[in-house]
């Protein structure tokens, strides 16, 4: 009986080591993936599909390109109105500017910093736009099948992963606006690019939003800040549509004070132009908009700007150039999904663009979840662990000495990489994320403290 209770002791010892030795290896993968996860995603059987974008844009475009055109009768002289009553606001709230730019970091041209204006909410819409976002199936029926299906049903049940202090806002509300540009200032950070559809085009999702420029460009302007184009993939986006977008732009917002133009080695002001998806077109469309011997090209032109291409594979790169753009960004905030996404290739990116006369613009961003629309994709999230995933990021950004590094995002809440004040909630059935034991502001003062960081190293770099 003794020895028979001095094993059982014995096997009960043994399985609590053996225990706590799994749970301590299995704490410390996590923590690995987290921080630098440098092959995640490439060794699942899924590949690149799982890059939330370039699958659901480039297998499906066809189809999300049918529902581009939607938009309500009234949707300009709605947006005409608040367009009056924000131009009213400013106006009475034009004297405390001074004040504004004393509280305020200054504003850094080289922190670019993406901006969604596609939310909506009855107040202001008649109706919830992007926060009823609908749960994203999987491509392939047989995982599709054991997820849930639906949509959002706002307000206490957003599209997200974390909540917004502001809650359900509408993208036209002034004050929404107003508090917006005051914490993309407050963040130091200066350029404000924007994502843009041509007038009466959107994304799936949304309604369009060209209409709603004007007020940006002026809540930008008072808050000293310059704002630039994401060009999303619109239908039908080939080398004369581009053209014919691009001057639009610039003739109807190109006069603005708040517009963005870029200086470049040689001394020209240029605009610059993100574009989003640019791999979906092929490199010889873009080379007659992007090269001097194009049949359509805009260069040397009144039209002429900075025209920045998505690098996703390793391969772009070499499609980028022959296509003629000035330069590659990586937007992604999940390190190690795609090759421009993970940290440990920007080094060998940005020695490319050097010897080919190209801007490397890195992408940061404080982590990535988009379970709350697509909730298969669980394994691409990272963790924000209390900021030190979006202090990685710029220390990785900063060690290729980029001339410019942009942030994912300011408010894609969808996908999760907002660094946009959030608010801890509970509701019957969601617990939102939240940034505790942080206040909401957080990832505001880190983008902050990078700003500054970053122009204290560049004069090093110009010594």
């Amino acid at each position: 009986i003794l020895n028979y209770d001095i094993m059982a002791r014995f096997r009960r010892r043994t399985c609590i080591i053996l225990l706590l030795f799994i749970l301590f290896i299995c704490s410390i993968m996590m923590a690995l993936k987290t921080l630098r996860p440098d092959r995640a995603g490439f060794g699942d059987p899924f590949g690149l599909g799982l890059l939330p974008e370039l699958q659901q844009r480039t297998v499906l475009l066809d189809s999300k390109h049918n529902s581009l055109n939607r938009a309500q009768g009234d949707t300009v002289t709605r947006v005409s109105n608040l367009h009056s009553i924000a131009v009213n606001t400013m106006k009475a709230s034009m004297s405390p500017v001074k004040k504004l730019e004393e509280e305020l970091s200054s504003p850094n041209y080289n922190f670019h910093i993406f901006y969604y204006t596609w939310y909506g909410n009855p107040q202001f819409d008649g109706k919830y736009i992007h926060w009823n976002h609908p749960l994203l199936p999987h491509w392939d029926p047989k995982i599709a099948n054991n997820y849930p299906k639906g949509r959002h049903n706002p307000p206490e049940d957003i599209g997200a992963n974390f909540y917004p202090e502001l809650g359900s806002y509408s993208s036209k509300d002034p004050t929404v606006i107003e508090a917006h540009m005051k914490q993309m200032r407050s963040a130091s950070t200066g350029v404000i690019v924007l994502s843009w559809y041509p007038p009466g085009m959107a994304d799936e999702n949304g309604e369009p939003t060209d209409d709603l420029v004007p007020v940006v460009l002026d809540y930008a302007h008072k808050y000293n800040l310059k704002v630039t184009f994401h060009i999303e993939p619109y239908k039908d986006r080939d080398d004369r549509s581009m053209y014919h977008n691009v001057k639009y732009i610039i003739d109807k917002y190109g006069s603005h004070p708040a517009f963005y133009r870029h200086k470049t080695s040689t001394g020209r002001l240029l605009p610059m132009f993100y574009v989003y998806d640019s791999y979906v077109t092929i490199p010889e469309i873009w080379a007659n908009l992007l090269t001097v011997s194009g049949s359509q090209s805009i260069r040397n032109t009144p039209y002429d700007a900075l025209f920045i291409a998505l690098l996703v594979e390793e391969r772009h790169k070499h499609d980028i150039h022959r296509s003629g753009f000035d330069g590659m960004y990586t937007y992604f905030a999940t390190n190690g999904f795609s090759y421009g996404s993970s940290h440990h290739n920007w080094a060998s990116l940005k020695a490319f663009c050097d010897s080919n006369n190209l801007m490397f613009i890195p992408s940061v961003g404080p982590g990535y979840i988009d379970t709350s629309i697509r909730p298969w994709n669980n394994h691409n999230t990272r963790n924000r662990v209390n900021g030190k995933y979006y202090e990685t990021a710029f220390s990785a950004a900063l060690l290729v000495r980029p001339e410019i590094i942009s942030i994912t995002s300011f408010n894609e809440w969808h996908e999760g990489t907002q660094i946009e004040k959030a608010i801890p909630k509970r509701t019957g059935q969601v617990v939102y994320l939240d940034y505790k034991p942080h206040k909401p502001n957080v990832y505001l003062e880190l983008t902050q403290k990078w700003s500054e960081k970053y122009r204290k190293e560049q004069e090093q770099w110009l010594m």
